[in-house]
């Protein structure tokens, strides 16, 4: 490897192929030293061969050591000055050792390394040339030409394409276009000096052997027309296209890939639309299950709402009917026999006494008369007398004609407040002769004949909405009745009557001070100059509002100018109203009857009032006015 200067040169690139590049810098310099050091070498083997009994001793030309024989020497230079002394030529960079350096020249100085290295191989040819230009043996142009062939054969195109990454390819290409033709001039400077056609020759084949096409393999006559291939054949391939080339290029449509050729654009935009149809095809058989799933899954849900509205429909409309007395439990006859076995069954009642009551109830239907056994007489006389001796908060009183209380009994308890509300009007009607013509030979009927004379009214044509309402029946049920059934039934009865409807609010937190003026003014026409207690001639008012109806037999004005309804609830049992018939009535007593403003508000109040007696001609008007019912609605 070392026997002289042509053959160092000759196997020191290989060994640079082998391995990793030296730093040029520190190998230039130690190549000269060595060169020197191997032409004393051989001077001093020519001149110390002969002497064979004298030692020979070696000296470093750089740092002067001396040593006892050439294997120490190259000993010492390798280890001391070409393992120790790193420096980057480029940078200067020192302090690392030889595999940091050769990495850090690869990676930061590549292209430098490129144009130093071809240099180096000239300047090699140049060196052993010169001082062997005597020598020009077919022998040492073969080891000059296998020389540079092995120091440019990492140039060869295909080797770069496949060791460098792909956007440095061109790049290198130009760089190594650039250092031949710089390579080509020194030559032919060399050419005139030396006579060294034959090895230009072979450094010209070898340096300018025809590029190859790293992607399709291709071969050009010259560097620039393999770039030229490169950039219009394969510019889908590099990073950034040439934006300046001549060749049309066809950008697809649907995914943007750049073709130079339109009949694979063609094929290209072909396999998408395949593709797209088959995905088609696909998402349309797709979809199609998807939307049967959803149309079933639909049904379904719509299948199970029904049924669950149909079900909650049913238990509001079967709720409605058990509210209203419509459920087929029975009217009056049955709802009073079973409870009075439940107060039997309690202890509550004798038998004896069941038996006498059912007596007496079967006795009562039998002839549709009440048996009185819920009815309270003489308050409003007892009221006149203890607002005349007592009271001092009420400025005035007001109180409708005589009038009986009646209250609920075991057999409508729950559901008979309308029934007995009408027995209570009926008796002050007939105790009033105003009413002798329209109500002559009556009596307080039981509550079933009630219900006879109300279907009896809807036979006659009174009110056909309300009656289809109630399935045209009452009797035998624990139907409700309200305003409507009052006014059709004192109607057919030729009692003249008026329904007034309170329909909403009219004071603050949802008072109904409209409600108070109005009876206010019904009973009342002048307030002025009146006495303190008034007993009019006026029949007692019907009051409705939602699940509950009332009467109202008088109004107070008390001295603050506020108004007090004075209310009979057939809620109220005889014992808490035989209360009002003592001589001295106690102030809770009167509690039950006294409501004040904010004592009423529900969000709807209902009227009925008697204002005299129809003649057959009205009674048929008015038959003929409830096909559609209509009442006065205040506000």
């Amino acid at each position: 490897m070392f026997g002289s200067p042509s053959v160092f040169f000759t196997v020191w690139p290989c060994r640079n192929q082998q391995k990793r590049r030296k730093p040029l810098g520190v190998t230039f310099f130690l190549l000269e030293a060595w060169k020197n050091f191997l032409l004393k070498s051989d001077f001093r083997f020519s001149e110390e061969s002969k002497k064979t009994t004298r030692g020979t001793m070696f000296s470093c030309d750089i740092c002067g050591e001396t040593v006892a024989s050439e294997p120490d020497m190259k000993t010492h230079l390798l280890i001391v000055h070409m393992e120790n002394q790193v420096i980057c030529p480029f940078c200067k960079l020192s302090g690392v050792n030889y595999d940091e350096m050769c990495f850090h020249i690869e990676s930061a100085h590549f292209e430098q390394n490129e144009l130093e290295r071809n240099l180096e191989r000239i300047n090699s040819v140049q060196y052993e040339t010169s001082d062997n230009k005597k020598d020009s043996t077919p022998q040492r142009r073969t080891e000059v030409n296998s020389s540079l062939h092995s120091a440019c054969a990492s140039n060869h195109p295909k080797s770069s394409a496949q060791s460098l990454p792909k956007d440095s390819t061109l790049k290198h290409k130009a760089f190594y276009s650039e250092n031949s033709t710089e390579s080509r001039k020194f030559l032919k400077s060399r050419e005139k000096q030396f006579d060294l056609a034959e090895i230009k020759g072979s450094i010209y084949e070898t340096m300018y052997s025809p590029p190859e096409c790293p992607f399709c393999g291709k071969i050009e006559v010259c560097s620039q027309d393999m770039e030229t291939h490169v950039k219009t054949k394969h510019a889908n391939l590099l990073d950034t296209p040439l934006e300046d080339r001549d060749q049309p290029l066809y950008d697809c449509p649907m995914c943007g890939l750049v073709c130079t050729n339109y009949h694979i654009l063609q094929e290209h935009v072909n396999l998408h639309l395949e593709e797209s149809s088959f995905g088609r095809d696909m998402d349309r058989a797709q979809c199609s299950r998807d939307l049967e799933l959803a149309h079933q899954l639909q049904q379904e849900e719509d299948r199970k709402r029904r049924s669950e509205e149909s079900r909650q429909e049913l238990e509001e409309f079967q709720k409605l009917q058990r509210q209203y007395g419509l459920d087929n439990s029975g009217g009056y006859k049955q709802q009073q026999l079973r409870n009075m076995e439940i107060e039997v069954n309690r202890g509550r009642m004798h038998p004896s006494e069941f038996h006498r009551r059912k007596a007496d109830m079967m006795e009562s239907l039998a002839i549709g008369i009440d048996d009185g056994k819920t009815k309270t007489s003489g308050i409003i006389e007892a009221l006149h007398r203890h607002y005349q001796n007592a009271a001092t908060d009420v400025r005035h009183v007001w109180f409708s004609a005589a009038v009986d209380h009646f209250h609920s009994s075991l057999g409508d308890k729950g559901w008979g407040c309308g029934y007995r509300n009408f027995q209570m009007l009926l008796s002050s009607l007939l105790q009033n002769d105003a009413y002798d013509d329209c109500l002559k030979g009556m009596s307080i009927p039981c509550i079933p004949k009630i219900q006879s004379m109300i279907e009896d009214a809807w036979k006659e044509g009174f009110d056909p909405q309300g009656a289809s309402q109630l399935n045209n029946r009452l009797q035998g049920t624990k139907a409700w009745i309200g305003a409507c059934e009052i006014y059709t039934l004192l109607t057919s009865l030729r009692v003249k009557c008026h329904i007034v409807d309170f329909h909403k609010s009219t004071g603050p937190l949802g008072t109904h001070p409209r409600l108070f003026e109005w009876i206010l003014n019904y009973y009342s026409s002048e307030r002025e100059g009146s006495p303190k207690v008034v007993c009019t001639s006026k029949p007692p008012i019907y009051l409705q509002h939602q699940g509950h109806s009332r009467t109202v037999v008088g109004i107070e004005e008390r001295k603050n100018r506020t108004l007090c309804l004075l209310i009979f609830d057939p809620g109220c049992p005889s014992r808490e109203m035989q209360k009002l018939l003592k001589q001295d009535i106690e102030a809770n007593s009167l509690k039950q009857l006294r409501k004040f403003v904010g004592n009423l508000k529900h969000k709807q109040y209902q009227i009925v009032t008697v204002e005299g007696v129809l003649s057959p001609e009205e009674k048929v008007a008015r038959r003929q006015a409830s096909q559609v019912f209509t009442a006065e609605k205040i506000p």
